[in-house]
């Protein structure tokens, strides 16, 4: 696929200066499949070192106004000219390695970058006239590398003896390059040219005609392998568009096998998957293999929750989710999942989430029809007031009827007392209590003393017994 250089391609290769393009110094486009230089003189004023390599660029142009523009790489690519430079006034070092320039007499376009100090040539066709060197340190005496050797002055006296000598040879050589490269052009147009058949009158092409007309292969089979083994295995020119070709062929080569290595092959219709019976009733399905819980099951409870063990770093926006009154669906990187609901939910008032630790997703889907319970009333210890409506006599002309309120007391028990309360002896209602005796250490206890038998002698040798 071939990209064009466009604000946004300049945008995100200068991630490094903010996405900032007026003050960009240095971008690297290679590898980006371009075929023009365009647009940087117009977004990078200020820009010192641009990297253009492993291109498919024919031609050098749109970089003049680049005033500040230092080193140029331009490395593998298809240029055929040392061109419009002449504006890069600060430029130091320029590489265009691997290319097609046989026309070395360009090469005096650069006489006019004073500050050119490095030319990489290597590669090209140039390189293989005799007297090369010579020539091109004769016409370009600012350098002081070329193809990354130092130039010493003994070789720039010698060049400027030869210079008369070069001059002819390298021009001839130039034009021989130039009718060569036509010669292949034209070859590869009539290898490719429709032509007629004498018998018929009709109009074919031949069938082995790999290469076309500037490396256009519109008629390229990706699945034909014994054509694509054809095609490697003949000798080819080396030309730009030869060139352009075999990077087209690789490209949907490329193309095609991404496609096959993640399913989305376009050749092949997708395989209609069944999520509905013939009635409409949803079927239950789990084509990536996710473990999920359904909880919620209970009459008592009022909602659904499913929750999906999804991939954890699996981006949001790889999720399609669709809750509905009797199923639920999510389609995760295209395998769906599907789950029927036990009875009816409420799909306006369904819910969403995605866990932040392990990424799960939470759905919760409040049921349609619930079942209310009652609430429990929790016991009061506060005494409870009522009133009560006291009627007034009838018989008294003039009263009104008031309305009193009462306290309900709890009930107590009391003493009735009945007869004749003077002859009542309440002194035995009560029996006196008797105060509590100082508590008494025990006394030691006394041992009688036993007397002295007849025979006892006292004897004051004998200790006395303890």
């Amino acid at each position: 696929m071939v990209k064009k250089i466009t604000s946004q391609l300049l945008r995100k290769r200068a991630e490094h200066n903010n996405m900032e393009l007026s003050t960009l110094e240095e971008i690297s486009l290679h590898q980006e499949n371009l075929e023009r230089i365009e647009g940087i003189d117009q977004y990078c004023r200020r820009l010192k070192i641009l990297y253009l390599q492993n291109n498919l660029i024919g031609k050098i142009e749109n970089v003049g106004r680049l005033k500040e523009l230092e080193y140029l790489n331009l490395a593998l690519n298809n240029i055929t000219r040392l061109e419009n430079l002449q504006g890069c006034e600060s430029l130091r070092k320029l590489d265009l390695t691997v290319n097609f320039i046989g026309d070395l007499t360009t090469v005096k376009s650069l006489a006019e970058n004073r500050e050119l100090r490095e030319l990489y040539l290597t590669g090209n066709p140039c390189t293989s006239y005799e007297g090369y060197r010579d020539y091109v340190v004769f016409q370009l005496p600012q350098l002081t590398q070329l193809d990354g050797t130092a130039i010493t002055r003994p070789e720039r006296i010698l060049a400027k003896q030869r210079a008369e000598e070069l001059e002819e040879s390298i021009a001839e050589l130039s034009r021989q390059h130039e009718a060569e490269q036509a010669e292949k052009r034209r070859k590869v147009e009539e290898k490719n040219k429709p032509i007629t058949d004498p018998k018929d009158g009709r109009w074919y092409t031949e069938p082995n005609a790999h290469i076309k007309t500037l490396g256009r292969d519109d008629d390229f089979d990706p699945d034909d392998d014994e054509a694509n083994r054809k095609f490697w295995e003949e000798e080819t020119e080396y030309t730009p568009e030869a060139r352009i070709q075999a990077h087209r062929r690789q490209e949907a080569m490329r193309e095609k096998q991404d496609e096959k290595r993640d399913g989305t092959d376009k050749t092949k219709p997708p395989k209609r998957v069944r999520q509905f019976f013939r009635d409409g009733k949803p079927l239950n399905m789990n084509e990536a293999g996710l473990q999920f819980d359904l909880s919620g099951h209970d009459a008592t409870e009022q909602e659904f929750v499913l929750e999906l063990s999804v991939y954890r770093y699996l981006d949001t926006s790889q999720i399609d989710l669709d809750v509905q009154p009797t199923y639920v669906r999510a389609v995760i990187k295209g395998k769906a999942f599907q789950l029927v609901l036990p009875e009816e939910i409420n799909p306006d008032k369904s819910s969403a989430k995605r866990s932040q630790v392990s990424g799960h997703l939470m759905v919760t889907m409040p049921k349609a029809k619930p079942i209310v319970t009652a609430a429990r009333k929790k016991p009061s210890g506060r005494k409870s007031q009522v009133a009560a409506n006291v009627p007034s006599s009838s018989s008294t002309s003039g009263a009104e009827s008031a309305l009193a309120t009462s306290t309900i007391t709890p009930n107590i028990e009391r003493l009735e007392v009945t007869g004749d309360l003077d002859k009542l002896d309440i002194s035995a209602i009560c029996k006196e209590k008797q105060q509590p005796q100082p508590h008494q250490m025990p006394g030691k206890r006394t041992v009688p003393v036993r007397e002295n038998d007849d025979d006892f002698i006292d004897d004051d040798d004998v200790p006395p017994l303890m």
